[in-house]
């Protein structure tokens, strides 16, 4: 994130302050002496918790299926007891196998829904400052194998207990990355076993774990508990790990790849033992023996050089999405001794190459196997709760894929490794990182949040670099870290994070920080934090400046992104949702709980002055659409054209944020029910494979070709109309040509004045091939009277604008009536509804932003959808086929329909059988 200052604030009582906080972070004025809000009781568990049956054979890994979890407050039996199998948990709450305390609480109805109104702020965080058990029970048939517990995801730290028994104290379990594997072969018996956490409060701004800064009103319990796997292992003496390969892949041929598979095999046992290791890649075999003395750890290593066949001819090389496939390869690896399997590791890698050097501008520069890629992304947040769901994680990624992004940025909050291998198969690439403003950062970021490191930290810093960089390596959507986010870490830290990068023989860039900051041995991050964060004309993307199209910008975007209204009502009461639009200096409890952004002044004020003042909720709404639409397109648009500059190129864009982990007001492209709006749409649109474009900044009409291959005979065609659809100005150019791999040329540049031209117009873009055949449109509404922006005044967050393009002439658009017929069929459990949209007036006004949305029988929107385009403008006597892909169990039983409306069209809503 970026560097924010805290205001500070001064009342004559205690308790005048304390309300103050109260109304600051939930927006309603609250009394400090009311009581909390007590937990729900929940019904006595009826039958222990789930018990997890462990394999009994040799390499297996087995996650814990579950705990019982309470609150240390309400447990007065000693820890000994409480981690003995037998104990009666009554009233103990059921958690899943990665679960926050509250997620848990949540899961059993012991709260409202936290993602509506104010509810979250109810819920007392007193309940969350005390430790809270975590007790699962495992089974063993047989105590002939060692049984290990594998696990990472603690928040924030945690003693562990096995049968009764401490094996490892808070001191040596703490830190949210950190990895432990814990001998409990000497404690496990057969039958039930029993393991326990006592996990302790997470502070963010004191512990190395997670936060959330101002992204959304922070969870109450600060996300404490255990979000990972716990794993139970089996093995034989001697056991395997740290399995990976390091891939050489031959730049730019692709001809070759040299594969290093590498291992450490440990004698778990008191006795030497000679382990044979033998592995497999596809059909590629390969073997040695190891001679290891009583618990000691060797690397084993095959190379090329011992094992030709481990260099591949005509490798199958891994791309990202829309840049070819994403094929991935399978190493096996088995340990024997005496004949007997010890232990075996499996791990999927693909085989790619990256390389982000420094341009001769300063900014850093992507190469995936040998090609440049502008970096187009978001910012991604996991859930608040941090509950995993593989389903709804694959269908965010799919519209990453969906929008024409290539890549989600992470700032702390490392997802699970399904998160990774889903992003491997989807071809999405990620940036992970630390995050800032935490403890994190806090021995590097001056006075901003966290707190400076006690000795005891750097060792944990070190242990979670090499933890996540040996769970990270042989992922190809992984293409760099970033050991620092606002601030790049001092000499001492950096000194620590590149050892342990080079222990897991990481092979990718490495990145100083986010923000424009260096560090004593990587040097400049070649990266801008420059924002803004708030509201932005769309005409400031285009200045190569602060924001502006140039350079590598890691996290930007101009702030809110209101949400459609069936999201807007599911989530804010009636009255909240009247102060929404009617006040635009009320705090707003779903923006964020920092001070700077708590309201949507900056933004209303820009709504109001360019487009008109909202006369509703609707209106408002709408008008936001419009609003949100032309500032993400403009941000992309910006970006993409700007790539190929000869001066000061835009080499990455990440737009801030790619989604919410709640229900939010700012920062997302598409919400937390995975509806779509104008910033969606927006962004869909501005990063078309091959795409039609107008530039703010010069007039220009311009082809970007995202493809790899040229495109020639193309025909680029401009036509400037009234809002009433006066044809004022039309131009073509045909016979262009475009490079491939982000290449762009100016077709035309209209003129600067259109006589007769009214102060609000519109732009219509249309792309043909030499077919003829359309193959991309862009609809703008513009004004003669252009937003003016104060650069001097510019702030870490925005700049201010001091006049405002004049688009209020949209309002005088009449009424245009939209034909739809839709259909669907359906197969496999997908279906597919394809709908034809036709402008049927009698007149020549066109439609703009029509929108078709997808609902169920009850008008509820199913979601989520793909979409293959829509907010979709429309001339008299135009129509447009669009199809939208979706599960067919999201109707519900019901039959689907389709609900349309627009800028100037009437909502109807028609059957698509």
């Amino acid at each position: 994130m970026f560097p924010r200052p805290a205001p500070g604030h001064r009342l004559a009582t205690a308790t005048g302050l304390l309300a103050l906080l109260g109304y600051l972070t939930t927006g309603a004025w609250t009394d400090p002496h009311a009581p909390a809000p007590p937990l729900r009781p929940v019904a006595e568990l009826k039958a222990p918790a789930r018990i997890t049956q462990v394999s009994s054979a040799a390499g297996t890994t087995t996650p814990l299926a579950g705990f019982a979890i309470q609150s240390t407050a309400k447990v007065k039996d000693s820890p000994a007891a409480v981690s003995s199998p037998g104990y009666a948990a009554r009233g103990w709450y059921p958690a899943g196998p990665r679960s926050t305390v509250l997620a848990a609480l949540l899961a059993v109805g012991a709260y409202d829904d936290p993602f509506r109104s104010t509810n979250l702020a109810k819920i007392p965080k007193a309940d969350f400052e005390v430790p809270w058990w975590y007790r699962s029970d495992f089974t063993v048939a047989d105590t002939a194998r060692r049984t290990l517990l594998d696990f990472s995801g603690v928040v924030s730290a945690a003693d562990v207990y096995v049968n009764g028994r401490q094996v490892a104290p808070a001191r040596d379990v703490t830190g949210a990355y950190t990895h432990h594997e814990l001998d409990v072969s000497a404690l496990v018996r057969p039958g039930v076993n029993t393991v326990a956490f006592r996990v302790r409060p997470n502070d963010p701004g004191k512990d190395l774990t997670v936060g959330w800064l101002d992204w959304l009103q922070p969870p109450p319990d600060r996300n404490m508990g255990i979000v990972r796997d716990v794993l139970v292992r089996r093995g034989g003496p001697v056991a395997l790990r740290d399995a990976h390969v390091v891939t050489k892949l031959a730049v730019p041929s692709l001809a070759t790849a040299d594969l290093t598979v590498r291992a450490r095999a440990r004698n778990d046992s008191g006795t030497a033992v000679t382990a044979e290791v033998t592995g497999a890649i596809g059909a590629t075999r390969f073997g040695g023996t190891v001679r290891l003395a009583a618990h000691e750890t060797r690397t084993v290593t095959f190379s090329p050089a011992e094992v030709p066949a481990l260099r591949l001819t005509a490798p199958k090389v891994w791309w990202p999405a829309g840049m070819g496939g994403q094929p991935l390869y399978d190493l096996d690896l088995t340990a024997r001794v005496s004949g007997t399997v010890s232990d075996t590791a499996h791990e999927s890698f693909g085989v790619r190459d990256v390389q982000a050097p420094l341009n001769a501008a300063g900014a850093r520069q992507y190469r995936i196997n040998g090609r440049p890629l502008l970096i187009k992304g978001g910012g991604w947040s996991p859930d608040e709760f941090l509950r995993w769901d593989r389903r709804y994680a694959e269908d965010r990624l799919r519209y990453a894929v969906d929008l024409g992004l290539n890549t989600l940025r992470l700032e702390g909050h490392l997802e699970p490794d399904e998160f990774f291998r889903l992003a491997d198969r989807l071809g999405v690439l990620t940036l992970p990182g630390w995050e800032c403003c935490t403890k994190w950062e806090g021995q590097v970021n001056g006075t901003e949040n966290g707190e400076k490191w006690t000795p005891a930290d750097y060792p944990v810093a070190k242990a979670s670099m090499a933890a996540e960089a040996a769970r990270l390596r042989d992922h190809p959507s992984v293409i760099s870290f970033l050991i620092g986010s606002d601030f790049a870490p001092d000499a001492t830290i950096e000194k620590n994070y590149l050892d342990a990068l080079r222990a897991a023989d990481w092979n990718l860039p490495v990145v100083s920080s986010a923000s424009d900051r260096s560090s004593p041995v990587l040097g400049p991050s070649g990266m801008k934090m420059t924002g803004p964060y708030d509201w932005v004309p769309p005409a400031y993307w285009y200045a190569k400046r602060e924001g502006g199209a140039t350079g590598f910008n890691s996290e930007t975007s101009a702030g809110p992104s209101i949400p459609t209204l069936d999201t807007l009502r599911r989530m804010l009461t009636p009255a909240e949702l009247d102060s929404l639009w009617r006040d635009p200096g009320a705090r707003q409890y779903h923006r964020s709980p920092s001070a700077t952004f708590g309201t949507l002044s900056l933004y209303d004020a820009a709504l109001a002055a360019r487009y008109g003042t909202p006369t509703g909720l609707a209106d408002y709404v709408r008008k936001a659409q419009l609003a949100q639409y032309e500032n993400v397109r403009a941000q992309f648009e910006a970006y993409g054209r700007n790539a190929t500059d000869p001066e000061k190129p835009a080499t990455g864009v990440i737009h801030w944020m790619f989604n919410s982990g709640w229900t939010s007001l700012h920062w997302q492209l598409t919400d937390r029910y995975l509806d779509q709006g104008g910033a969606y749409f927006g962004a869909k649109k501005a990063n078309e494979p091959l795409h039609i474009q107008y530039g703010y900044d010069d007039r220009s009409v311009t082809v970007v070709n995202n493809r790899h291959t040229a495109q020639r005979g193309l025909t680029a065609r401009a036509t400037l109309f009234d809002p009433d659809g006066t044809l004022r100005y039309d131009g073509a150019a045909a016979g262009l040509s475009v490079a491939g791999d982000g290449a762009h040329t100016t077709a035309l540049t209209l003129p600067g004045s259109v006589p007769g031209l009214a102060r609000t117009y519109l732009l219509r873009l249309v792309l043909t091939d030499a077919g003829g055949r359309e193959v991309s449109r862009n609809v703008y509404w513009l004004s003669s009277e252009q937003d003016t922006l104060d650069w001097p005044r510019t702030t870490w967050w925005y700049t201010p604008t001091t006049g405002y393009a004049d688009l209020t002439g949209l309002a005088s658009m009449a009424p245009v009536p939209v034909a739809a017929t839709a259909t669907t069929r359906s197969e496999g459990g997908t279906s597919t509804t394809t709908v034809t949209l036709r402008n049927t007036t009698d007149g020549r006004t066109p439609s703009l932003l029509t929108d078709v949305h997808l609902v169920d029988g009850r008008g509820a929107p199913v979601l989520p959808v793909r979409w293959s385009d829509d907010e979709v403008g429309l001339w008299p006597g135009e129509s447009v086929t669009l199809t939208a892909v979706y599960r067919t169990a999201d109707l519900h039983g019901t039959a689907p329909r389709v609900r349309v409306s627009g800028w100037n069209t009437a909502e109807r809503t028609v059957p698509a059988t």
